[in-house]
């Protein structure tokens, strides 16, 4: 056998296996210390990673790590199992990309699918259940808990009875959903009615899974107390949970015992429930039934191995986390330190850190012990924002410690009774019926210290009393302050919080951790993110974190610079007046004319930002080729791109009126394409999901029918909502319907720095919401009441009321003169209501200019206005008469088409399937993709298909084999290619992407979904702005005599193995792991980067050097993905 001292435990079938395997592992890291992880969860991982921070930091390199995990998954997030239902995807869950564990493989190695069934202590060895023997030095045990079952439901009877289930991991989830399709598939009948045993935490994640399951009729909640989370909440708040979760449509049975289930032959068909009082017991009908009533923690491997158990369960371990046995230490939920298991994530984490500390730098510090580890839980359950803190039942008498301020020794606390206790505190209690908060704060008796608390619906406060209840500081106002105070004008969320204040209690950031991280220079919050695990656990800490991020920087003094971006030493304000003065007309001018590099590409900012300028200036049409390749997607389609590259059409209804006649063309436009449709905000039709090549046809049918252009695709005016006005309504007094519609008509087309929004009102009653909109205007007995500057979105602002009573022709200038100033001073993508905000002399100061002429430019901006609503034109309209829709075609060398997602159907329409959430990274490069690959030019296309520009970039998608392929021309630096598919979301739009370029002068496609940037330069190789994402890159040239494009690409089958299209389509209820491992679900051995393999972001990942033919070697050529 091969010494395997620099590679990873090889996963081999035991026939296969040496019998002296153990004896060449101990070979592995011959001058370091082996340390065997026995669990491969949550806590396992955070110990490894603790580990390996200490073992780097302190420059020692001195440990081996071998993980050994039973499931065939790397460790992933247990809190987020319900979010596995939505997206089916393990990949999404896992705690750490795959690029990371690449990154320590030299001292990091898995085995997946292999549990340890013996643990040697004397020699210090353990085998697995696939006959592996692995000698340690040290060995961790972090194996868990199982969930607990009842006294009438033994194990093998639950192993034998089809329909019951646990809800622990991912298995027990695709149980889940496998028995509801089959009884779905066999009977033809939903499931009708699931149970879950159990009103916790688990159970109420349990029961809302369930009720997310396609074929599950209905689901049914037992529990045997008064109301849910009985552990963390008092009757009140239970009770206002458990309201929350039977809106949901979730039966609840309360005070309810089960005596047993009742079967069919082997099948669940029923629970037996104790009466009450006397009661009969009863039988009710349930088809599955998930126990959800505790945990039992696995300390099987304790009693061959000599380890003592607690009487509860658990591995015995001292507050150093050492067990009975040397060498052996236990930590989560496995581990019982003073008689207890504790089954959250925050102590398991807790004890990883002690534990880590000590076998590093314990060496050469005071070791540290245990502390009473935080219980303190903050969660989202059923839409309901739930947490429990401290001592939450002081008030009930039951105390785990001294209270804060007194001198009591810890050892008294078991002598106060329970009225002692309740004498000693007080509990501050909030109810508001009318928003379902509850709050309940327990103060010492003299309201100077807290001592724990529970909250239900709004948990602002939580990390603040969290870090007050665990420093036992004096509280430094009125206990009443804590719920009715209001933050101080200015004042960022997180600011008063001490350094040592808990802001992730999953993985212990604290928030000193997180401005540490600015400190070292780190200014991305998903740097941040992933350098101190903030926010990945159940991510109820994000909002504070981002909070705590933000001002962080600031006092850093990271400025932001007022420079549209790094291409241009202009402001957008001082840019628009250096195009309008110079007359420029296209970007490669304004480029030359005031770019920092006058041959720039620009970047996704400036090419749209001074395409919107250009715009609002000129108004000519951004079809032109010298045009649109300035423009961001959805202007460059004309349409609004979905996150499936679909895209949506919204004609213009002004004012929201539409004849029947008009509602039946887009009736059936959407019926003949299959369209979602769906009434917009601002009382329009959208049509979701047109694909690219169809929307000329439907711009025609629409054209044809008297509709144009809604502009719901550009930073232009959108719509001018209205009421009904004086033409229906008893109340109005204005016309509002037909103002609207002559502002509508009057603005439409008009681009500005962003989306501009209007509404009109018949009277005072403000049915169309006028003072939330850019611009509103009121109706009222003497005239029309003009507001500006107000919007909805992410920060809502009220408009103000610039003038009074005025005619319907005075509020239109006015609303003109408005409009012309924002366009020419606003800032890149600045809305209205930001743009008054920092105009200089607010309100007054405008009233001034465009109301009563103190600077004399109301003439001008008049005239400034007629000339640029005169330009209008329908850029739909423009593209039906032109007759050529090519630059629409999804492929430009084949009349062929992809279907890129599947949809799913919801209340009867058909809409994309969802996305994972948190995808895992994913690297794509053209580093080996098969030995045997034979590189060659290839022609995809014809030349002239790219329309190639002398001063701007084109591009198009070509179909080679079953993948996809963008190509773009870049004037002065040649032809580009890539993969069509952006990694992130695995969308196929790269091809539509703007082109920019670094600071380094590389060229890049910006991806239209999210702008991630991705090189396209032979030296870049696909590289991403995103270090977790990376693309394949390829050669192009022109052979300008045959009119052809050609690629240097391998065969069609070598590319479609790993790069077709109908691999990485988003697809329903399919796993992106099965594709990751070729179908195979049983086993995944991942042990660091090999060469020719499936790697995530292995080392060098997304790295691309020029691909040449040589014979039969390709340089330069590997997947890393």
């Amino acid at each position: 056998m091969d010494d395997i001292s620099n590679h990873a435990p090889t996963h081999l079938p035991s026939q296969l296996r040496d019998k002296d395997d153990h004896v060449h592992l101990k070979k592995i890291g011959r001058n370091k210390k082996r340390v065997a992880v026995i669990g491969f969860g949550m806590v396992g991982v955070a110990f490894v990673e603790k580990l390996l921070k200490y073992d780097v930091q302190g420059g020692r390199d001195e440990w081996e790590i071998t993980i050994f995990g039973e499931e065939p998954h790397l460790a992933y997030n247990r809190v987020g199992l319900t979010q596995y239902l939505r997206h089916r995807s393990i990949e999404s869950l896992q705690l750490n990309p795959m690029s990371w564990y690449s990154s320590h493989a030299a001292r990091l190695h898995y085995h997946l699918s292999d549990r340890v069934i013996a643990i040697n202590a004397a020699g210090k060895i353990i085998t697995t259940m696939t006959g592996l023997e692995f000698a340690y030095d040290e060995c961790i045990l972090a194996t868990g808990s199982d969930a607990a079952l009842p006294p009438y439901m033994s194990k093998t009877r639950f192993d034998e009875v089809q329909g019951t289930f646990v809800y622990r991991n991912v298995k027990d989830l695709d149980d889940m959903i496998q028995y509801a399709e089959n009884s779905f598939g066999t009977r033809r009948l939903p499931v009708r009615r699931a149970a879950v045993v159990g009103g916790g935490l688990l159970g109420l994640e349990a029961a809302k899974a369930l009720s997310e399951l396609d074929h599950v009729d209905r689901v049914v909640l037992v529990e045997r107390n008064d109301w849910v989370l009985s552990r963390q909440l008092d009757q009140e708040g239970g009770t206002l949970v458990l309201e929350k979760v039977k809106a949901l449509g979730i039966d609840v049975l309360v005070r309810t015992r089960i005596k047993d289930i009742t079967v069919a032959g082997k099948t669940l068909d029923g629970l037996l429930l104790e009466g009450n009082l006397g009661e009969p017991d009863q039988v009710i009908q349930v088809d599955m039934l998930v126990f959800a009533i505790g945990i039992k923690p696995r300390d099987d491997l304790a009693e061959a191995a000599g380890l003592i158990v607690a009487e509860r369960g658990g591995f015995v371990v001292n507050a150093r986390l050492q067990t009975n046995l040397p060498n052996i230490y236990a930590i989560g939920e496995c581990a019982s330190w003073l008689g207890e298991c504790f089954g959250l994530i925050a102590p398991g984490v807790e004890m990883a850190e002690v534990l880590a500390f000590n076998l590093t730098e314990g060496q050469h510090h005071k070791l540290r012990d245990m502390k009473t580890p935080d219980v303190s839980t903050r969660l989202k359950l059923m839409g309901v924002d739930v947490a429990s803190f401290g001592d939450f039942f002081a008030d009930k008498g039951k105390l785990s410690g001294p209270l804060p301020g007194e001198k009591t020794a810890a050892s008294k606390v078991e002598d106060l009774t329970p009225d002692s206790i309740k004498s000693k505190v007080k509990a501050l209690v909030y109810r508001d019926p009318f928003s379902d908060v509850y709050k309940k704060y327990i103060f010492t008796a003299d309201g100077k210290h807290i001592v724990g608390g529970m909250m239900v619906g709004d948990v602002s406060d939580f990390v603040t009393l969290v870090s007050l209840c665990k420093t036992g500081a004096p509280v430094n106002k009125p206990p009443g302050e804590f719920i009715i105070g209001a933050k101080k004008e200015g004042e960022e969320e997180g600011d008063e919080l001490p350094a040592e204040a808990q802001i992730c209690s999953c993985h212990n950031v604290t928030k000193g951790d997180i401005v540490s991280c600015v400190k070292k220079g780190i200014h991305s919050f998903g740097a941040m993110k992933a350098s101190t695990k903030c926010g990945m656990g159940c991510g109820g800490c994000a909002p504070l974190a981002t909070s705590i991020f933000k001002g962080a920087l600031k006092a850093q003094g990271v400025e932001i610079s007022n420079n549209i971006c790094k291409d241009f030493a202009y402001s957008r304000q001082e840019l628009y007046q250096v195009i309008k003065f110079k007359r420029l007309t296209d970007f490669t001018a304004v480029m030359r004319a005031a770019g920092v590099k006058a041959d720039s590409l620009g970047c996704e900012v400036c090419r749209p930002a001074i395409g919107s300028i250009l715009s609002s200036l000129y108004n000519d049409s951004i079809m032109k080729p010298v045009l649109r390749q300035t423009q961001d997607t959805n202007d460059r389609y004309l349409a609004n791109i979905q996150r499936d590259g679909s895209y949506s059409v919204v004609p213009r209804l002004p004012a929201g009126e539409v004849t029947p006649a008009g509602l039946k063309t887009i009736a059936e436009i959407a019926g003949d394409y299959n369209l979602y449709t769906k009434i917009t905000g601002g009382q329009r039709i959208d049509m979701f999901g047109a694909k690219k090549q169809d929307l000329p046809r439907i711009w025609e049918r629409l054209v044809d029918a008297g509709f144009e252009s809604g502009h719901a695709y550009g930073k232009s005016l959108r719509t001018v909502k209205s009421c009904v006005g004086s033409s229906w309504c008893r109340f109005g007094v204005g016309d509002s319907v037909g103002l609207a519609v002559e502002l509508e008509q009057r603005y439409k087309g008009l681009r500005g720095p962003h989306k501009i929004k209007g509404g009109v009102s018949g009277c005072v009653r403000e049915c169309a919401e006028a003072q939330g909109k850019d611009f509103g205007l009121i109706g009222t007995p003497q005239g029309w009441n003009v507001y500006l500057g107000g919007n909805g979105g992410a920060k809502p602002r009220h408009a103000e009321l610039i003038v009074e009573n005025v005619t319907r022709r005075e509020a239109v200038r006015v609303v003109d003169r408005f409009l012309i100033l924002y366009i020419r001073s606003a800032d890149k993508l600045e809305r209205t209501a930001r743009w008054m905000e920092r105009y200089p002399g607010g309100l007054k100061a405008l009233r001034d200019v465009i109301v009563n002429d103190k600077l004399g430019i109301c003439a001008d901006l008049d005239k400034e206005m007629d000339v640029l609503v005169g330009l209008y034109h329908c850029e739909w309209t423009n593209v039906v008469r032109n007759k050529d829709s090519s630059m629409f075609k999804q492929f430009a060398n084949t009349d062929d088409t992809q279907i890129v997602s599947e949809k799913i159907t919801e209340r009867r329409q058909q809409r994309p399937v969802d996305w994972p959430q948190d995808s895992a990274p994913l690297h794509f490069n053209v580093l080996q993709l098969a030995k045997d690959a034979v590189w060659e030019w290839r022609t995809v296309c014809k030349l002239s298909v790219l329309h190639r520009q002398s001063d701007s970039p084109s591009s198009v998608t070509v179909k080679y084999g079953e993948v996809q392929l963008a190509i773009w021309n870049i004037p002065g630096r040649g032809l580009r290619a890539s993969q069509n598919m952006c990694p992130h979301r695995k969308a196929f739009v790269l091809a539509d992407g703007l082109v920019g370029e670094d600071e380094e002068g590389r060229e890049y496609v910006s991806c239209p979904l999210h702008k991630r940037n991705f090189l396209l330069n032979a030296e870049g190789g696909g590289k991403c702005s995103d270090e977790n994402y990376s693309i394949m890159t390829f050669e192009a040239k022109a052979d300008e005599e045959e009119d052809a494009l050609l690629v240097l690409l391998p065969q069609t089958e070598v590319l479609d193995s790993v790069l077709a299209t109908d691999k990485w389509m988003l697809r329903k209820a399919k796993e992106e792991m099965e594709l990751l491992l070729n179908g195979d679900k049983n086993v995944l051995e991942i042990s660091g980067p090999k060469a020719g393999g499936l790697v995530g972001g292995a080392p060098g990942g997304g790295d691309c050097s020029a691909v040449k033919s040589n014979g039969d070697h390709v340089s330069a050529s590997a997947l890393a993905w």
